[in-house]
């Protein structure tokens, strides 16, 4: 019996032997494995390099298109419309006649006016010539005189008004909506048509004061309208107004716009962009290679198949590029694409931007 129980606490030790060996082994070539793992492999980023060109520095606003020149036709007397010679939303020239009232009774008093001046005229020559006789004082020329002055103003004011019964475009444009017809009695003042010269538009802008001292006449402006989209209109300023206004702090401005397609139309809501200054050799990077935080800005410099966490000062923005002040060489490459993938030491393998 006690040979039996020897024997199976030798097997039992046999198996202990065996078991602890085999973890032994394993723990041993999991330690090798461990110490045998590969690195990481890079991380594929798109990439693009520094470049050196040209950006335009600006400032936006929006603005209202006007007219060059606007004015709405009206009479300077009171009278009957007798013929119209325009059509609505045509173009005129410059001294065409658009409205012709009767003019009957001006001309009878210019023919009156006429005969009284032709009386005054010979009474005065008479006096004068009997001045020389000594048959007529002095003061009886000089009431002749007096005469003939005031004959010839009054015919002077008849021809006037006489001349004001025809109204002529006071300049070359486009006519709105007529307001009278033939046979109206129209008193003076009273709206015609609207006459607008658009060959060339004015816009109306305002700029914060804080760029006051960058402005100046003769600065380009781009302009868009909501009514033409993808079509861009350029144009210069001509005018600053020197005073800032007190509520709103900014400055007025106006620029002149050619519109010789008749494109554009006076009202027309504008989008403006102010060129302030172009600057030559600038460090050119993609817009989305940059990261904000907060108010830094930052970009992966790649150095050595490397990413950099790189503070970066920014300028200017030129279509999808930005200017870089400070933190880039025209030599540097940055991440372009990929971005979220990585972070400031990790390895990268640099793709070209397609």
């Amino acid at each position: 019996m006690t040979s039996t129980r020897t024997r199976w606490v030798l097997v039992a030790a046999m198996l202990l032997s065996l078991v602890v060996g085999v973890v032994l082994l394993t723990g041993n070539r999991n330690g090798t494995a461990q110490h045998d793992t590969p690195p990481p492999m890079a991380t594929p980023v798109e990439v693009a390099p520094v470049t050196v060109g040209r950006v335009t520095e600006s400032v936006g606003a929006v603005g209202t298109l006007q007219a060059n020149e606007s004015v709405m036709i009206r009479p300077e007397l009171a009278g009957l419309i007798t013929k119209v010679h325009f059509q609505e939303g045509r173009a005129v020239e410059q001294g065409k006649v658009l409205i012709e009232m009767d003019e009957a009774e001006l001309r009878a008093q210019l023919a009156q006016a006429t005969a009284a001046l032709e009386i005054a005229r010979l009474n005065h020559e008479r006096t004068r010539r009997l001045i020389a006789n000594d048959n007529v004082s002095q003061q009886e020329l000089d009431q002749a005189a007096t005469t003939l002055k005031s004959a010839e103003a009054t015919h002077a004011l008849y021809q006037a008004r006489l001349s004001k019964t025809k109204i002529r475009a006071p300049f070359s444009g486009y006519l709105g909506v007529r307001r009278i017809s033939p046979g109206d009695y129209v008193q003076a003042g009273t709206d015609i048509v609207n006459l607008e010269d658009i060959t060339t538009l004015k816009l109306d802008f305002n700029i914060p004061e804080m760029f006051f001292s960058r402005l100046a006449v003769g600065q380009p402006v781009e302009v868009r309208v909501d009514a033409l989209p993808g079509n861009t209109f350029e144009g210069r300023v001509y005018m600053i107004d020197p005073r800032a206004d007190d509520v709103s702090r900014t400055i007025s401005m106006r620029a002149r716009i050619p519109n010789l397609q008749a494109m554009l139309r006076p009202g027309m809501f504008a989008t403006v962009r102010l060129v302030l200054g172009q600057t030559d050799g600038a460090l050119l990077i993609p817009e989305e290679a940059v990261t904000l935080q907060q108010e830094q800005a930052f970009v992966f410099r790649v150095v050595d198949k490397t990413a950099r966490w790189t503070e970066v000062k920014l300028g200017a923005r030129e279509k999808g590029m930005v200017q870089v002040l400070e933190g880039l060489q025209a030599s540097d490459i940055v991440v372009r694409a990929g971005l979220q993938k990585i972070r400031d030491g990790a390895s990268v393998k640099p793709l070209e931007s397609t």
